[in-house]
C-alpha cells in the first residue's frame, strides 16, 4: 500500500509538473476549502481521497460494522461517467475530462468496498467495465491506464475482479490473464530475494526484490482482494520456493519470502536507503494478510501480536487508511479488533470520519425491533395505557362501591 500511494503521488506530481508554467505564478494562494465532512480523514484527500475511504468503508464491514450512509454516498459520487474513479474530485457535478487523474488503484479498491457493502452493482459494473477497457497485453494494469503493468495495481485490480463477481483468470487482453502478468513479475527461486514479487522490472528488465508488492502479490496469485475471511486458506504452512507455473506455486513462494522476512523480528523493514533499520508497520500488517490468505496462520498471528504491541501510535499518526489496515489484519488472523493492545480500532477509524448511526449492525436493529414487537409505538407506549386504564378502573371501582354504601 505504501508504495501505491508513493506511486500516485510521483504520477499526480509528473502531470502536474509538466502543465506547470515556466514563470512563477505571482497571484494569491488560492483559499484552501473545507474537506468534504463524509470523508474520512482530515489530510489532503487529492492523491488518496478514495482509496482511503475505501478501506475505511471496507474495513468497518469487516468488523460488523454499519458505516454511515452519507460515507458511502461520497464514494459513490466519486465515479466519473465511464466507470473510473480518481482520488479526489471537489466538485463531482463537474464532469470527468482527460485532465482528471483517474487511476487503478482507486478504482479497484472502491470496487472491493462497494461490493463487500452490497447493493452497488451498477457502479462497481461500470467501474469492473473500464478496469477491462485499460488492461494491459501483457494481462496486467499498472497504476494509470496504459502504464507499464506492476504487481500492486494488478493485484488490487483482481481483488476487485473476484468481489464483483468476475473470474480474473477469464479476463484476458492479447491472449493475458492478470496471472500471467504476475507470475512475469515473481523472482526466480535462486538468488537473493528468491520467490518475492518485484514491483515493475527495473530498466535493464531485472526483478527486485519488494515486501509490499510481495504481499500484493500473493493476494493477487491467490484471486483476492483486501478483505480475507479468517481460515479460508488452504491450510499449508509457507513452504521452500518452487518454481511457480500456476499462480497458487507463486503465492506460495511469496508467502515463503514474507514468513522468511518475518522470522527474526516478527515485522518488516522500511526500505529507506541510507537510514537506520525501521519497523515498516504498514507493510507488516499488509504481510500479515497475505500470509492468513495463504493459510499461514501461526506465522500470521505472530506478527499480528508484534502490531498489537507496536502500531497503535503509528495507526493514530498516519489516520484512517492505517486503522484500515489494521483492522483487516485483525480480521484475517480471526482477532478482535476493539480490542487491539488496548485499542478499539473500529471506534478509532470511526471517529475518523462521519457521525455513526446509533445502530451500527443488523443485528441491533433486529433487536431492538424484537423489543418492540408489532406495535409501531412500542412496549411502553403499551405499559402506559395499562397504567393509564388500571387508574381508571380504580376510579370507577371506588366510586360504585361508594354509591352501595348506605
Amino acid at each position: 500500500m505504501n508504495v501505491r500511494r508513493s506511486a500516485a503521488v510521483l504520477a499526480a506530481v509528473a502531470v502536474l509538473g509538466a502543465a506547470a508554467p515556466a514563470a512563477a505564478d505571482s497571484s494569491p494562494s488560492p483559499t484552501p476549502q473545507p474537506l468534504p465532512s463524509a470523508l474520512y480523514g482530515d489530510t489532503d484527500p487529492q492523491y488518496d481521497g478514495v482509496w482511503r475511504q475505501s478501506l475505511a468503508l471496507l474495513a468497518q464491514h469487516a468488523a460488523g460494522a454499519e458505516p454511515p450512509k452519507a460515507a458511502v454516498g461520497w464514494l459513490t459520487g466519486q465515479q466519473c461517467a465511464d466507470g473510473s474513479f480518481a482520488p479526489f474530485r471537489a466538485d463531482p457535478s463537474v464532469a470527468c475530462d482527460a485532465k482528471t487523474m483517474v487511476d487503478t488503484n482507486q478504482t479497484a479498491a472502491a470496487v472491493q468496498a462497494l461490493a463487500a457493502l452490497g447493493g452497488h452493482d451498477a457502479v462497481t459494473g461500470k467501474a469492473v467495465g473500464w478496469l477491462k477497457s485499460v488492461q494491459n497485453k501483457d494481462g496486467g494494469w499498472g497504476y494509470t491506464a496504459g502504464g507499464p503493468s506492476d504487481t500492486n495495481s494488478t493485484s488490487v485490480v483482481v481483488g476487485a475482479l473476484a468481489a464483483a463477481g468476475e473470474k480474473p483468470g477469464e479476463v484476458r487482453k492479447g491472449g493475458k490473464s492478470p496471472y500471467d502478468a504476475l507470475l512475469g513479475l515473481e523472482l526466480p527461486c535462486t538468488g537473493e530475494g528468491a520467490g518475492a514479487f518485484a514491483y515493475q522490472p527495473e530498466k535493464d528488465g531485472s526483478l527486485t526484490a519488494n515486501a509490499d508488492a510481495t504481499a500484493a502479490g500473493v493476494l493477487g496469485a491467490l484471486g483476492r482482494g483486501l478483505l480475507v475471511e479468517p481460515g479460508k486458506g488452504d491450510g499449508a504452512a509457507a513452504g521452500s520456493c518452487v518454481k511457480a507455473t500456476t499462480p497458487e506455486q507463486a503465492a506460495a513462494n511469496g508467502a515463503a519470502h514474507l514468513a522468511g522476512e518475518l522470522a527474526a523480528k516478527g515485522y518488516l523493514l522500511a526500505a529507506t536507503p541510507g537510514a537506520e533499520d525501521q519497523p515498516d508497520v504498514g507493510n507488516t500488517a499488509d504481510a500479515v494478510v497475505a500470509l492468513a490468505a495463504q493459510g499461514d496462520t501461526a506465522r500470521a498471528k505472530k506478527s499480528y501480536a508484534w502490531l498489537e504491541k507496536n502500531a497503535a501510535d503509528w495507526a493514530a499518526q498516519s489516520g484512517p487508511a492505517a486503522y484500515a489496515q489494521l483492522v483487516l489484519a485483525a480480521h484475517a488472523t480471526g482477532a478482535d479488533p476493539r480490542d487491539f493492545g488496548g485499542t478499539d480500532l473500529v471506534k478509532q477509524l470511526q471517529a475518523a470520519g462521519p457521525a455513526v448511526p446509533e445502530k451500527t449492525t443488523k443485528a441491533a436493529e433486529e433487536a431492538e425491533d424484537e423489543k418492540d414487537g408489532d406495535s409501531p409505538f412500542g412496549v411502553w407506549w403499551f405499559v402506559g395505557v395499562c397504567l393509564v386504564a388500571g387508574i381508571g378502573i380504580g376510579f370507577l371501582i371506588s366510586n360504585r362501591a361508594k354509591r352501595q354504601q348506605p
